[in-house]
């Protein structure tokens, strides 16, 4: 597209073209060296920063984008991971801080999946891995082209929480017990002897999680930062493995709460998260209570102090789009090129479900009255939420004249332990009970045409649309899942070893230990139900929602002539290609507009 041809293209478009940043990754030795993500090129690589000069470079450049990497401690080179066309299967690469060739960065180990990446001093590593024949491993690389050395194995999912400064403590979260939503935490040496436990699931009776949120930053501190859930929410506490103590936090806010250290280790930089909007604080231990760190109404998408004591941050709302903050009041890092046009502010709506009060988001067209065509924009996860942040998306539906309603359904994190946990064997319909409150109150409000209503989502909302279709036939008018759960067995079989797991914990058990689970959970089962016309879009190498499975849903609706449209992309669980992207968001458009009416789509 030429530059003139960008400047003439509809809003919702240029929201997608927009220059973005991530947060900057800063070395810890080395703070002037920053690592950052962004979509200048048009498909979403890593960058090199290197703040004393100003000099930015791109890192990688790959046909279907890079977005996980990270500096090593001194700053002189960057690790990411490769890939195949978004698969999530690969290897970490290394490539020097100022340019110059990649190479493996663990030439000994096997293409997996990553489960955790921590890096240490003096060129250390430890590799967290994980693979359909053996589960999760852990390997030490102690220098670079070393060999590698396993110090952990098992078959369920586990991970790399942190290496400490001195690189003589690993933290590792896992779920040996079977648990796959709640982590217990092991601390080892780096020989994998065991140094202490942490388990709040009591062997996996007790439903209690925990998280690593990193080791104190001084050298010689054996502290370790990390989150639990024991108040009913998630909230931090320090452990320190070696001494073998447990500091409780007075930090009594409600909603979660997560925490980071301050370079030096005298206070803690906390993120709280409460109905759908976050702030910042900073907290220092034996004090009584956390000061507030000013941060605009909002998303705080990430944050990270810095060794002047200054806090960036990343934020943005529904109506204003994301921007890098510093609290000193400067833009930190600003993209060259065209902003993002604003959209419509989100409201909120509380509506009473079988399992409580309901917490939903709404945006509404600038002009013209209700009812709307309204498109209920289901998250995925489902461990995740909606948040009053900017999102392209749901802008480009306002702009054509729809509602847009997200639901954070029971299963959504943000409201507390017991919301997230009542997610468990009814799995697909306990969150389809919630969003089919909302959407009645969504009608009797005034807010939806009963006539126009479409449920769409992407990946585990890609799963409840197709499932919302099947269970719930006479309630939309049209359905668009992106990559999809759609055969809940196939699903189970083809994909990666780490999703197996949170499958069995949500279910109880393997397709064959709970067959009638997996049946009533499945979109396959109801598919002869569906009557609305259905689109799906689905990457051919996505690990997470395989394609064939998709494929079985597919064959049936076309065995009985059911109306449905389905692409086919070359990526993953999702592109990170612009143009790609506002191809899939025009042609979902294209397909509602075509079956409820309402004009044609925007720049098309």
């Amino acid at each position: 597209m030429t530059t003139t041809d960008a400047a003439d293209a509809p809003d919702w478009e240029k929201r997608f073209r927009a220059p973005r940043v991530s947060l900057p990754d800063w070395a810890e030795d080395a703070p002037d060296r920053s690592l950052f993500v962004s979509n200048a090129t048009g498909t979403y690589e890593l960058y090199a920063w290197d703040r004393a000069s100003g000099r930015q470079r791109q890192v990688t450049d790959r046909p279907n984008g890079t977005t996980d990497g990270v500096l090593t401690p001194d700053g002189e080179a960057v690790w990411w991971f490769s890939d195949t066309d978004g698969d999530e299967f690969g290897v970490w690469m290394r490539q020097p801080f100022g340019g110059g060739e990649d190479e493996p960065a663990a030439p000994g180990l096997a293409p997996s999946y990553p489960a955790g990446l921590a890096i240490g001093r003096e060129g250390s590593a430890v590799i967290g891995r994980s693979t359909d024949e053996d589960g999760t491993t852990v390997h030490l690389v102690r220098a670079p082209g070393a060999e590698p050395v396993e110090i952990y194995r098992h078959r369920e999912s586990a991970g790399v929480g942190d290496l400490s400064h001195d690189g003589t403590l690993i933290a590792l979260e896992h779920t040996e017990h079977g648990d796959a939503m709640h982590s217990a935490l092991r601390v080892v040496r780096p020989d994998g002897s065991t140094v202490a436990e942490l388990d709040d699931t009591e062997g996996g009776t007790k439903e209690l999680g925990l998280s690593v949120l990193g080791f104190a930053p001084v050298a010689g501190d054996t502290r370790l930062l990390v989150g639990h859930q024991r108040r009913g929410r998630w909230e931090p506490m320090i452990w320190d493995p070696v001494a073998g103590t447990e500091t409780p936090l007075p930090i009594d806010l409600p909603g979660d709460v997560g925490a980071e250290w301050y370079p030096d280790g005298s206070a803690l930089l906390v993120e709280h998260e409460f109905e759908a909007r976050s702030e910042l604080w900073r907290y220092e231990p034996g004090t009584a209570a956390p000061v507030r760190v000013e941060t605009p109404a909002g998303t705080v998408s990430g944050a990270t102090a810095r060794p002047d004591g200054t806090v960036e941050y990343l934020w943005s709302s529904a109506a204003q789009p994301p921007v890098v903050r510093s609290t000193s009041g400067a833009v930190v890092l600003d993209p060259p090129g065209a902003k993002a046009p604003p959209s419509v502010a989100v409201e909120d709506a509380w509506v009473e479900g079988p399992g409580g009060r309901i917490h939903a988001l709404v945006q509404k067209p600038a002009t013209g009255e209700g009812p709307f065509p309204t498109i209920f924009e289901i998250h995925g996860g489902p461990t995740w939420h909606d948040s009053d942040a900017f999102a392209s998306g749901p802008a480009a539906w306002v702009d054509h004249g729809f509602a847009v309603v997200r639901v954070n359904y029971r299963g959504s994190t943000g409201y507390g332990r017991a919301w997230t946990d009542a997610l468990k064997h009814r799995v697909g319909l306990i969150e389809l009970e919630d969003i089919a409150a909302v959407r009645e109150w969504s009608v009797k409000s005034g807010l939806a045409d009963p006539e126009r209503l479409v449920l769409a989502g992407g990946s585990w909302g890609g799963y409840l649309t197709l499932l919302g279709l099947g269970t719930q036939p006479g309630a939309w008018a049209l359905g668009l899942a992106a990559v999809p759960v759609a055969d809940y067995v196939t699903a189970y079989h083809d994909e990666m070893e780490a999703l197996k797991a949170m499958d069995r914990t949500l279910l109880g058990g393997t397709p064959e230990e709970v067959p009638e689970r997996f049946e009533a959970s499945s979109p396959l089962t109801y598919v002869d139900a569906v009557r609305a016309p259905v689109y799906i879009s689905a990457g051919v190498n996505d690990p997470r929602c395989p394609i064939r499975q998709v494929e079985n849903y597919v064959d049936r609706l076309a065995a009985r002539g059911a109306v449905h449209e389905v692409y086919r992309y070359d990526a993953g669980h999702g592109s990170l290609v612009v143009e790609e992207r506002i191809k899939q968001v025009r042609l979902e458009l294209e397909f509602a507009l075509k079956h409820l009416g309402g004009g044609a789509v925007q720049g098309a």
